[in-house]
């Protein structure tokens, strides 16, 4: 190793300095490229050209055997936590100084660099968005960034390094928890998570539905109590020291009378772990506390739910919680469940009463979004305004789905008699969809498919942009994690079922209106023929 690397990296082995870690995860926590356009930009004397970005994605995360049929959208506070704090400063400034190319040429100008020393990236932004907890769709755009061409690129990175990665797991919290019936389901991921990526995800998972999270540090920051009882080391320390099974049980009990869940599956769940379970409890009980119940990590655990559930009924505790682990996701507590309801009444259970005595410690399979690690979604220039009118942009595409929705939008969602969510369209800024008595839609992308809406089939029109920052000034009261989550659950219920459905979900409809599509069409040909004018 070359001694002035070795010197570097033996001061700085280990964990990174905080300062060093803010200095990464700053205003420079951003794709290269977005610099250097940004050069580019200002070069040409167009960087401050009001422009419009796009954010959006164009598919529903994909799981294999299963995809989902609606996604729930997360990560817009941070992300503003994050523009909030982005600036260029002299440390910045400074370290773009000594980038030099193959020719030891420096590759940022003086010029370019005095322009950007002070600014934060959200001078003069303008961004409309669909709030956190709305069920958003493909195609949609889930923030509009309007601004000084400069600064609205510079957010790109940032902005979908936030707003995917929350979303993914949002909308894999929410599946995960539908799954369960609406039962406690718990994030536990921490230790499986991409290094940092451990609060977002818990904040998400939260949002998405979960009740709580293992990580304290998010737990402490957002406002929840941390979830989490004892591992299997607990126990086999305490048995490998001379003592045993009941003996780490007792010690856990009376080190947490009123928050007693005991892991009975370290040597042997039914003839072991449980019953010594019970004898704890009984103790507890005497003594007046409640014990809350017992976590199984291992095993068939359809069959052992039911068989614990036997035990612990006989032993007079029909009440305690029965927390499942282990490689859970949507999939595997619908088995356990569809499961339950076809053996519960063998044995003289109901199984409705079993399921609503279930909980869910959810772990790497939320945290990582198992089966689809990433949301696809996208950051596309739309629009320009050189002038006092926009100008639309458009990127055209062999692959249908690519080719962009061009154009400064609106974003309605409309709904049926039944108060059901039946399309989201776009259209162009101009049009008001609210008084209209039908609605001609068309398919984003397949010309060949498209629809006719009459007013008396919608009972209401909605538009869903909220606007978060005005002129770089942000004008948006965030809302509490508890709002959020009331949101999701509202925006779900109006959701009709076949959309909800795990597997095989029906279509959503995302649609634009004529004048978007027809302005659309129009681009494609002129750019298609060469006449870019």
């Amino acid at each position: 190793m070359h001694e002035r690397a070795q010197e570097k990296y033996t001061s700085n082995r280990g964990s990174m300095k905080s300062e060093q870690q803010q200095f990464a995860e700053g205003v420079l926590f951003t794709d290269f490229y977005q610099l250097t356009m940004a050069q580019v930009y200002h070069r040409l004397g167009i960087h401050e050209t009001t422009a419009q970005f796009d954010y959006f994605f164009r598919s529903y995360p994909d799981y294999g055997i299963h995809q989902a049929g609606y996604c729930v959208n997360a990560g817009l506070e941070t992300f503003m936590d994050w523009v909030s704090e982005a600036s260029f400063k002299d440390k910045e400034i400074e370290y773009l100084r000594n980038l030099k190319d193959a020719n030891g040429r420096a590759l940022f100008t003086p010029e370019f660099l005095d322009y950007l020393r002070g600014q934060s990236v959200a001078t003069g932004l303008t961004l409309n968005c669909i709030p956190e907890g709305r069920v958003v769709h493909p195609y949609v755009p889930i923030a509009a960034v309007q601004g000084p061409l400069i600064y609205a690129q510079l957010i790109e990175t940032s902005l979908l390094n936030h707003l995917n990665y929350q979303t993914l797991i949002a909308t894999k919290a929410v599946r995960i928890y539908e799954s369960g019936m609406g039962q406690v389901m718990l994030e536990f991921g921490l230790r499986r998570a991409q290094d940092r990526s451990g609060f977002a995800g818990a904040r998400a998972a939260i949002i998405g539905g979960a009740a709580g999270t293992s990580n304290v540090g998010a737990s402490a920051v957002l406002g929840y109590p941390p979830s989490g009882t004892h591992a299997h080391s607990m126990i086999q320390a305490i048995v490998a020291m001379g003592g045993s099974e009941l003996d780490a049980f007792e010690a856990y009990a009376e080190s947490y009378p009123d928050a007693c869940i005991l892991l009975v599956d370290t040597y042997d769940t039914l003839n072991s772990g449980i019953p010594n379970a019970i004898r704890v409890f009984e103790k507890l009980k005497a003594k007046g506390h409640k014990p809350v119940g017992i976590r199984m990590d291992s095993g068939d655990l359809a069959y052992l739910t039911i068989q614990a559930a036997l035990m612990l009924n006989a032993a007079g505790f029909p009440d305690t919680k029965i927390v499942l682990s282990n490689q859970m996701d949507e999939l595997v507590i619908w088995q356990i469940i569809t499961q339950l309801r076809e053996e519960a009444g063998r044995y003289s259970l109901d199984a409705e009463v079993l399921i609503k005595r279930l909980a869910y410690g959810v772990g790497t399979r939320l945290i990582t979004s198992e089966g689809d690690p990433a949301l696809d979604g996208v950051f596309k220039l739309v629009a320009v305004k050189p002038g006092a009118e926009w100008v639309p942009a458009i990127k055209i595409s062999e692959n249908p789905e690519k080719t962009l929705n061009p154009g400064h939008k609106k974003v309605w969602r409309l709904y049926d008699q039944s108060q059901k969510a039946i399309a989201d369209v776009l259209s162009l800024e101009d049009e008001d969809l609210c008084h209209l008595d039908a609605i001609h839609l068309h398919h984003p992308t397949d010309q060949t498919k498209h629809r006719m809406l009459n007013c008396g089939e919608v009972s209401r029109v909605e538009t869903l942009h909220e606007t978060i920052l005005d002129q770089g000034k942000l004008v948006y009261q965030f809302p509490s994690l508890e709002q959020i989550r009331r949101t999701r659950e509202e925006d779900i219920q109006r959701l009709h079922s076949g959309v909800r459905r795990l597997m095989n979900p029906h279509t959503y409809h995302v649609s634009l209106t004529d004048k978007l599509w027809n302005l659309k069409e129009e681009l494609v040909f002129q750019y298609k023929n060469g006449n870019k004018g």
